[in-house]
């Protein structure tokens, strides 16, 4: 597909092993945020479309071979997905791009890659759900064994979704479960086109299962589906409260991965330059639309006006452009309306007493004039109980505040109901390390930012939501466990045969 070229591509439904049109032949437009034009028209799924996409799910996983298969098998469709990923990888950067107003380079070197790393690992994976013998005191041979718990239903938000999709499937699907995946309406494209790649791959009919709508009727009925065993949402933390008012229905196990506030701290024995440009990746990297995006930026008061000085320089000199354009170091924002929802916060700011001190509003030239544009933006003076500091923007902009030592830090970096990552920078590892553990938030990373590994559980605490992705614990949240007995005592008559 060549997706540079001016046609409007129109991408369907992906239910039961085949690529479907809606039933009621309705679409949604998606618009590129870049030109805030349309690109392509996106199949709007009703609740009929819906319900044959769990009960697709449902019959596979009850009559089909997938959960009986072993985790080697199940193994070999994972692996033959991240081949055709990376096959396909300039088409589905394009499409990334295209849909979500991330930058060329990110799309490229990271989203796709990433996306397809996935896959494989997941994919490789044969010794994480073994049969444990529980050494109990008893006559009995106590075994702890892990099975699927049947559809799993995942519903990812606009900022990854290729990413988000990958770190949800795959191991969904290596667990021997059938999952039913709900991609944002604001960026579904990458997601159904490589869709359209994975029916090549000969997954049974009904283990995968892909739905767009713009309806959010529509997704909570999904919710409510009572053939639903397990939800996996990513997203802010008031739809997350909504899922788990409708999952509740019928008690649906529920994992919710949810918004952020996350703090950057900086300490004065910092390697200076590392630190300034982390922290511009740890909001400035896709716009600020990232669920563990360093708003907050704590820094040590003796280091301060030389730290500052430099942020803002280095941040005014930002390209700001067209997502496609691999010269963009930042692009637009994912949509007028959410544009407008981050200036507000910014006005709302300015108004608590906080001073904008770098971007700040829509940038000036006929360039930005059709897309969704807006400048990094840095706030001072604030204080960490204004609405800025303590509700997730989800854009690009940094609160600037200081601190006079590691505990005043820490403290402050706690006083939020949120608790999803944090930044440590410090040449002192000791000392990193113990403030580390005395963060509240799921993920700590010293001296960087934003390194996610297949291999390590991402996740968060408080308002961040509960569960894990990836890892061993990310596999583990996608089973339940079932505990087999059985009788060992001499002559096969235990106890309980006797006593009535």
């Amino acid at each position: 597909m060549n997706v540079t070229q001016t046609k409007i591509h129109q991408f369907d439904l992906f239910i039961n092993g085949r690529i479907v049109p809606p039933k009621q032949n309705q679409y949604f437009n998606s618009i590129n945020p870049s030109t805030g034009k349309i690109f392509a028209r996106v199949a709007n799924a009703s609740q009929e479309e819906i319900n044959d996409a769990v009960r697709a799910a449902r019959q596979a996983f009850d009559h089909g071979d997938w959960s009986q298969m072993t985790i080697l098998e199940r193994g070999i469709y994972l692996k033959k997905i991240a081949q055709l990923i990376r096959k396909h990888a300039k088409e589905l950067a394009e499409l990334e791009s295209m849909d979500t107003g991330k930058t060329s380079k990110q799309s490229t070197l990271i989203d796709v890659p990433t996306c397809a790393d996935t896959y494989e690992y997941f994919g490789g994976i044969s010794d994480l759900l073994p049969e444990r013998s529980n050494p109990v005191n008893a006559p009995v041979q106590s075994v702890t064994h892990r099975e699927p718990v049947g559809v799993v239903v995942c519903i990812i938000p606009w900022n990854y979704p290729l990413i988000m999709s990958a770190w949800k499937i795959a191991p969904a699907l290596m667990a021997g479960n059938t999952v039913v995946l709900k991609p944002s309406p604001l960026a579904s494209v990458s997601v159904l086109r490589l869709a359209q790649i994975m029916s090549t791959v000969g997954l049974p009919a009904g283990v995968l299962n892909i739905v767009t709508s713009d309806r959010n009727e529509v997704a909570a009925e999904l919710v409510r589906n009572s053939d639903v065993g397990l939800i996996s949402f990513s997203g802010g933390t008031f739809t997350g409260r909504g899922i788990l008012k409708n999952a509740s229905q019928n008690v649906t196990r529920t994992i919710l991965e949810l918004g952020g506030k996350s703090a950057n701290i900086v300490l004065a024995d910092c390697d200076m330059d590392a630190a300034i440009g982390g922290t511009m990746a740890a909001i400035f990297m896709n716009q600020g639309q990232m669920c563990t995006a360093c708003s907050r930026l704590l820094l040590d008061e003796r280091i301060y006006d030389q730290f500052f000085e430099k942020l803002v320089e280095r941040t005014n000199r930002l390209t700001i452009g067209d997502a496609a354009s691999y010269e963009t170091q930042f692009g637009p924002i994912i949509s007028e309306e959410h544009r407008d929802r981050i200036l507000e916060f910014i006005n709302q700011a300015v108004q608590e007493g906080a001073r904008v001190v770098c971007g700040g509003k829509v940038p000036q030239g006929e360039q930005y004039s059709q897309g969704f544009y807006m400048e990094p933006t840095i706030l001072v003076d604030v204080k960490n109980s204004m609405t800025v500091a303590q509700e997730e923007i989800f854009g690009p902009v940094l609160c600037v505040m200081s601190f006079c030592d590691e505990a005043q830090a820490v403290d402050m970096a706690n006083d939020s109901k949120y608790g999803l990552a944090a930044s440590i920078w410090t040449k002192d590892q000791q000392k990193a390390k113990k403030m580390a553990r005395q963060l509240q938030c799921g993920t700590v990373w010293i001296n960087t930012y934003g390194g996610f590994y297949n291999e390590a559980s991402f996740g968060g605490y408080k308002q961040s939501g509960y569960g894990r992705e990836l890892g061993i614990e990310g596999m583990y949240e996608f089973t339940q466990t079932k505990h087999i007995c059985m009788d060992q005592t001499p002559g096969g008559r235990p106890l309980v045969s006797g006593w009535f």
